[in-house]
């Protein structure tokens, strides 16, 4: 019997019930021009404790079919995507992007 195919990827959804969709970006190069060809495949993965988030990097690992869609399973999360500060605009500022210029 063949090994299980393992892809790492980012989580890109997080919005359904112990579901997450993974992007798993490829590159290569083209056959006739070389130029390096980037390719993104997205695939939904198993969640069991809800634990991915949008952003993480995550490991996923083929697995039977779980559900239409559903053919792999999340196996461990690599790398948290950071929370940082978000950049919101000032009470000040929006104010005054909100005003309507007379013409």
């Amino acid at each position: 019997m063949g090994k299980r195919k393992v892809r790492v990827g980012r989580v890109v959804s997080d919005r359904m019930d112990k579901t997450v969709v993974v992007a798993v970006e490829t590159v290569s190069r083209h056959r006739l021009y070389r130029k390096p060809v980037r390719r993104i495949r997205k695939h939904k993965a198993h969640d069991e404790d809800n634990a991915c988030r949008i952003g993480d990097e995550v490991r996923v690992i083929e697995t039977r079919p779980l559900s239409k869609e559903k053919r792999w399973r999340v196996t461990e999360i690599v790398s948290r995507k950071e929370l940082g500060e978000q950049n919101l605009p000032d009470k000040e500022n929006d104010s005054e992007l909100h005003q309507t210029e007379d013409r």
